[in-house]
């Protein structure tokens, strides 16, 4: 009987999540005012070469994802001058819960619940106006590969962890997961294959009707990466050479 009291409580907190989730994204994506974008650096691994680019950051390092998400919002026919403000919160101290490899369902609305609680405690005393989305930034060394399928962005919270370099010659890099990421809290799915990052055709394509189709010249912002071949593909080393495609902005409701 405990058990099943405890399901309930569990499935009743989760409807209530959800229904806020779908509040929160339907206001968030109807582009008429800015969204906020609070983005909040972690020293991943604890080295010092972290904590040295941590503390140089500024938030005009992040500039280029208000150009891109502007030049994509224009593009699609919307007037608004400034659809996203970012702004660069203090480090946070503390690393956010794990979420074990090859989850089941229950873990991760589990994960989910406690990343919506650890979030706000996170930032807890640092907004005076809360932001409507929350980045995570862990950053590491730049001598390890950072797969893109290690960061994550949660629709249904409003925020998002991504995985980057303490790397200056590697920051425009970093910005182009932290828009895919971003994206994703906005209702933007993956269209790559998981495990091998190619881009899947033709929505995962920036130029899905190029001929001949490849060398592609640039990224679909959720296809991750520039598709070289069929079976070859690389992260754009920044968002000059990415794009929002048709089926994304149909998801987060750029297009008009």
């Amino acid at each position: 009987m405990f058990r099943k009291i405890r399901i309930a409580i569990l499935l009743l907190i989760l409807a209530f999540v959800a229904t806020d989730a779908w509040l929160t994204r339907f206001y968030s994506t109807d582009w008429q005012e800015s969204l906020y974008i609070g983005v909040y650096p972690i020293n991943a691994d604890g080295s010092q070469a972290a904590d040295r680019y941590i503390a140089r950051l500024k938030a005009e390092d992040f500039e280029s994802i208000e150009t891109f998400i502007a030049r994509e919002a224009k593009r699609y026919g919307r007037t608004i001058e400034r659809p996203v403000r970012v702004t660069l919160g203090q480090p946070v101290l503390e690393q956010p819960p794990a979420l074990d490899d090859n989850p089941n369902v229950a873990e991760i609305m589990w994960w989910s619940l406690r990343m919506r609680a650890w979030a706000g405690n996170a930032t807890e005393g640092q907004e005076r106006i809360a932001p409507d989305v929350r980045i995570f930034v862990r950053y590491h060394k730049p001598d390890r590969v950072l797969p893109l399928e290690n960061s994550v962005g949660v629709e249904k919270g409003m925020f998002g962890i991504v995985n980057a370099y303490a790397s200056r010659q590697l920051s425009s890099k970093n910005n182009v997961i932290i828009a895919h990421e971003f994206l994703h809290t906005l209702g933007a799915s993956d269209k790559y294959e998981a495990g091998t990052g190619q881009p899947v055709g033709p929505h995962g394509l920036a130029e899905p009707d190029r001929q001949p189709l490849y060398p592609q010249r640039y990224a679909e912002i959720m296809g991750g990466r520039i598709a070289l071949s069929a079976s070859e593909a690389v992260i754009p080393q920044s968002l000059s050479y990415a794009l929002i495609g048709p089926q994304t902005a149909a998801e987060i409701r750029l297009a008009e």
